[in-house]
Parts: C-alpha cells; sequence; structure tokens
C-alpha cells in the first residue's frame, strides 16, 4: 500500500480515495496470503478496486478469448452476479480456516443479511467450545453508497445491513466508517488483526476531503475507543458538539459549520469523528467507548447535533446510552430517494450542509436563519432539476 501522510497541513483541502486504498490493501493481502480470496458481483472494477487485479486474476474456467481481461483457471477474485452465493462461499472458507473479503453495492449488501445471522449465530455458538479454533474475520466491504447514486437512485438507495447488523446482541460486529483514505488504511490494518467478528467498512467510492493523519486515525481505531475530537476544526468551551459517522456526512458537517458560524461569528463548535460502531456502543467489539469517555468528548450538558451515514434510529439508540435523548439532534437516511444530485440527495433526507448549519444554529439558540438556508436548499433543488447539477 502506497505511503500515507504522518501530517495533515490542510484538513479538508486535498482530495483522496478510500477505494483505491482497499483496492491496494486488497492486492497487497493477496500477494501475502494464498489463502486470501475476494467476492465481487461483477463491480470490481465500477467500484474502483481494480488494483486487486494485479495480484490475482477472476477465477475462469471455460475458453478465454482474446480480448478478455484478467481472467484465469486459477484466479482468486471471485465475480459472480450473487450476493447470496459469493457469501456462502466465502463463509465456508473462512470456517474452514482462510480468508477473505466481500464487496457489492451498499443497497445490495441486505440480501445477505439472513446469512450474516446464521454466521454470527455459528461464532457466538462456537466460542464456547474451547476446542473450536478462532477464525479470520468476516470482512465485507460495502460502497456505491445512496448519498452517491444520482444516476441509479432511489432503488440504489439503502444502509439498512448497518442497522441489522448493529441490531445483535451477541456483539460480534464492527461497523467502520473511515472518514478518508488515511481511515480506509487504518481501518483496513483493525480489519485484518480480528477474528470471529463480522466486520463491515462502508465508505463512498467517489474521492473525498483527506482530513486527519495516519497517527490520527489509528488513535480512532485504539485509545480513541472509535471517535476523536478534530482539533483543528473545534474551539475551547463549546456552545455545541458536532458528531459525524461516514465520509460524506463529515464533509456536509465541517461545511454547515462554516455556514453556522458566518451567520453567528461568536459560536464555538466542538467536532467529533465517529470511526468505529458496535452494539450499544461507540468502538469496537473489543473497545468500546465508556460513559465517562463519552462525557470528555462530548461534554456533559451540551447540545449534540449528529450527521450519520445510516438510518436515524440506528444511531439514536446507541446515543441513548450515553446521552439524554434531549441534547441530540440526529440527521440520517430517511428512504427519500430519487435520481437527482448528490446534495439535492442529502438534502431530501435533511442530511446536507445547510441542514447542519440551521440545526447548530437552532440548537445555540441563534434563531432567525432557518429562511435562509431553506431558500438555498429549494435554489438548489430547482437548478438540479433543470440541469441534473448541483448549484
Amino acid at each position: 500500500m502506497r505511503d500515507l501522510p504522518s501530517r495533515i497541513d490542510n484538513p479538508g483541502v486535498e482530495l483522496g480515495s478510500s477505494a483505491q486504498i482497499f483496492g491496494e490493501a486488497l492486492r497487497d493481502e493477496m500477494k501475502q496470503h494464498e489463502d486470501f480470496y475476494f467476492f465481487s458481483p461483477d463491480e470490481t472494477t465500477s467500484n474502483r478496486l481494480a488494483t486487486v487485479f494485479e495480484a490475482s486474476d477472476r477465477a475462469w474456467t471455460r475458453k478465454i478469448e482474446p480480448w478478455d481481461k484478467s481472467l484465469a483457471p486459477n484466479g482468486r477474485v471471485i465475480e459472480m452476479l450473487s450476493e447470496n452465493t459469493l457469501f456462502a462461499v466465502l463463509a465456508g472458507h473462512i470456517l474452514s480456516g482462510g480468508r477473505g473479503c466481500l464487496t457489492s453495492y451498499e443497497a445490495f449488501l441486505p440480501i445477505v443479511s439472513s446469512q450474516l445471522d446464521q454466521h454470527l449465530k455459528f461464532l457466538k455458538q462456537s466460542g464456547e467450545f474451547d476446542w473450536r479454533p478462532d477464525v479470520h474475520a468476516l470482512n465485507i466491504l460495502s460502497t456505491s453508497c445512496w448519498q452517491r447514486q444520482d444516476h441509479n437512485g432511489y432503488t440504489h438507495q439503502n444502509p439498512a445491513l448497518i442497522s441489522s447488523l448493529l441490531s445483535k446482541p451477541s456483539n460480534r460486529v464492527n461497523c467502520f466508517f473511515p472518514v478518508d483514505d488515511v481511515a480506509a488504511a487504518a481501518t483496513w490494518e483493525k480489519m485484518m488483526n480480528t477474528k470471529n467478528v463480522v466486520n463491515l467498512t462502508t465508505f463512498n467510492k467517489n474521492e473525498q476531503p483527506r482530513w486527519i493523519d495516519m497517527g490520527h486515525a489509528r488513535y480512532q481505531l485504539g485509545d480513541g475507543h472509535g471517535c476523536s475530537i478534530f482539533q483543528f476544526a473545534s474551539d475551547e468551551k463549546p456552545d455545541v458538539v458536532v458528531a459525524a459517522i461516514g465520509d460524506i456526512p463529515t464533509k456536509e458537517a465541517m461545511e454547515g459549520i462554516k455556514l453556522a458560524k458566518a451567520e453567528a461569528p461568536g459560536l464555538r463548535v466542538r467536532f467529533v469523528g465517529i470511526a468505529a460502531l458496535s452494539y450499544a456502543a461507540i468502538g469496537t467489539t473489543d473497545n468500546k467507548l465508556l460513559p465517562n469517555d463519552f462525557d470528555d468528548i462530548f461534554t456533559r450538558n451540551k447540545p449534540i447535533v449528529i450527521n450519520f451515514h445510516g438510518y436515524q434510529e440506528t444511531i439514536r439508540s446507541i446515543f441513548s446510552h450515553y446521552a439524554n435523548p434531549i441534547r441530540l439532534s440526529i440527521h440520517g437516511y430517511e428512504d427519500q430517494g430519487s435520481t437527482t444530485s448528490p446534495l439535492d440527495e442529502l438534502a431530501r433526507n435533511h442530511c446536507s450542509r445547510y441542514d447542519i448549519a440551521a440545526d447548530i444554529l437552532e440548537r445555540t439558540g441563534h434563531y432567525g436563519h432557518t429562511h435562509k438556508f431553506e431558500t438555498a436548499i429549494i435554489e438548489n433543488a430547482r437548478h438540479a432539476n433543470q440541469t441534473g447539477l448541483d448549484k
């Protein structure tokens, strides 16, 4: 994998690709371990993970034509347009001692939800017997996410697998949300060093702003218990805490903070990035954020505005273990979709920078600004409807 920065001088300015990092990570893993298989419907290239083909071809036992690319009888990239079949083979391979990873569009991964339930039940019961060996994590890369379905639309918008997995009290699921390409590399390290769990990592395949360095990204998944304060975007003694979970939710939250501060120059904000969730907690299955640590990061009494990649109730149930619900204002996917522009799609689900800015101001007593942001949303929607582009 390429060297990634140990220092970020201008957070949010440079762009990076988490998909490119995961593609390189898959390539390196396949080169290092001959028992590592990568499973994908038919979207390895469209999901921008094609670097994996530098290590292995697609498995193909029929005739190979001169125009075919990356096909071989001994290929370890398994492509088939059936998530159910791919998952079944991956699960069997892992339970036989092998290593592997599955990817698909976010909207199609819920197809394997019941199979995941059975795998988690097996892990739970097998853990009760000392003679059962540990098994490598079952790793899933979820991409082509709902915020950027400007061509596919409503049918391709569904983050439901996050909710399903985080509801499992067996506590054998980690849901990762790398904020940028650097965090993607740290997430991959974590995924490869876990056993007896399911790891679901969600990221957008298009380039996103780079926010944190490798030390910070590793801290989030280690001593940070799944989260951290972004000091470059935070003030002392904040009036409000803004938290984001996911790459695009982070970008929109950051832009929302800028808009809110432009309207209320004295406003003090703390920004918290959340990189991992597990059952009923921020953090991973083996490293959860404790309530006292939560208070240190999120304060004891300030309002909390959250921008989440998935459904609102999923994150509400987790935060209810830490804070009085009256403090919380949660933005997430509301099942409102269309074939439209990225910002308009976010606004339809009240996750856009304008929604965040308005919420920050209202939660801190700066009233009278909502109309300005509502107008901006309406004007952008009109422009998107006419041109297909955001204003």
